[in-house]
């Protein structure tokens, strides 16, 4: 919650600056050509658009929860930190040259995804699937809806490298970023988890 609140802060400040909004984005998103460790943090918290802000914002609501429980708030926050900054190193090392700012927090979103997808492959997760010419609420299995999204997202960055023109850098989905994020929520939730604490009934104990 403190982190969608952080988010929420930040895209309304955008929204505040009018005009000024382009100037605040390259000082603070990740400008890969003009590297900077403090714009790794500072682009994870600002956002393009609404539909961009709104839909980070919903999937660190639907999977960020059940992760932070098995993590703990404190481990939970550092290990989103950490997924976020693998993600924007690696988007920015497909793009070295780039002079158009990254932002988003949907490299570290993409790590709590991946979190997910390790702890809980069997929740069920509802998704919008389009029917022929209707669109259908369905639940689906995590393992098969973060799977299909993981898929999307690696092909999308394979065709983003092979539709490049090498001309003038144009803004776009860091797909690449959302790779990486997810790679490194699935090999970090190993090191972040808890041990799963069992319950013992209180009348065992007495009985013994």
């Amino acid at each position: 919650m403190t982190l969608i609140g952080l988010n929420a802060v930040a895209f309304l400040y955008q929204l505040s600056l009018g005009d000024a909004v382009a100037r605040f984005v390259f000082a603070y998103g990740l400008v890969p050509a003009d590297f900077s460790w403090l714009t790794v943090l500072t682009s994870m918290f600002l956002h393009g658009g609404l539909l961009h802000f709104g839909g980070n914002m919903l999937y660190l609501w639907i999977f960020g929860d059940n992760v932070e429980d098995r993590m703990g708030h404190g481990r939970f926050v550092l290990f989103y930190l950490l997924c976020g900054t693998a993600a924007a190193l690696a988007q920015a090392m497909f793009n070295p040259d780039s002079p158009v700012p990254m932002v988003g927090a949907s490299g570290a979103i993409a790590g709590v995804m991946g979190a997910y997808f390790v702890l809980y492959p069997h929740s069920r997760v509802l998704a919008l699937v389009p029917l022929i010419i209707i669109w259908e609420l369905i639940e689906v299995p995590a393992v098969v809806f973060l799977g299909i999204w993981f898929v999307m997202q690696f092909l999308s960055g394979i065709g983003s490298i092979a539709t490049a023109t090498g001309g003038e850098p144009a803004g776009g989905v860091a797909f690449w970023a959302h790779i990486a994020g997810f790679a490194a929520g699935i090999v970090g939730v190993y090191l972040f988890k808890q041990p799963v604490r069992e319950r013992v009934e209180w009348w065992n104990d007495v009985r013994r």
